[in-house]
């Protein structure tokens, strides 16, 4: 799975994320390829979901 893949799960979009925290989106990547999912998703539990609400990905 790739980082855009994980963040589509997540339903945050990866360029509007991208775009708005460019630091914070590469630090995120770069961990995400350091680690499985479901281990990222544990170290970030507390910061997914405030991305995920001033990023929402349009269905």
């Amino acid at each position: 799975m790739t980082f855009d893949e994980y963040l589509i799960s997540k339903k945050i979009d990866s360029k509007k994320f991208h775009q708005a925290e460019p630091e914070r989106f590469e630090e995120w990547k770069l961990l995400f390829g350091q680690m499985h999912a479901e281990s990222f998703t544990s170290h970030k539990k507390f910061l997914i979901n405030p991305i995920r609400r001033k990023y929402l990905l349009a269905q």
